[in-house]
């Protein structure tokens, strides 16, 4: 694998500021870029799950009009109908 060696130390004083703030300039791009990344997965995460809180709570609605509940009381129980066998001898 081929290696690239630089030796600051033969170049003149002015070439080493241009690089170094070359090297500045690049690692403040990183950084920007590196926090708009961050920032563009937490809103996506953010919609992803704001995105299932809204499904499960729209399946819950469903399944809660589904079913009617209410209390009853039984106020007279019928009795049981007669057998219709004839009684066995």
């Amino acid at each position: 694998m081929p290696t690239i060696h630089v030796d600051l130390r033969s170049r003149s004083l002015l070439e080493r500021i241009i690089y170094g703030l070359l090297l500045l300039a690049v690692l403040v791009l990183a950084f920007f870029f590196l926090i708009a990344a961050l920032i563009a997965g937490a809103t996506l995460a953010g919609v992803v799950l704001l995105r299932f809180w809204w499904l499960k709570r729209r399946l819950k609605r469903a399944a809660d009009a589904e079913f009617i509940t209410t209390d009853y009381t039984v106020v007279e129980r019928e009795s049981p109908p007669a057998p219709r066998l004839p009684p066995q001898s």
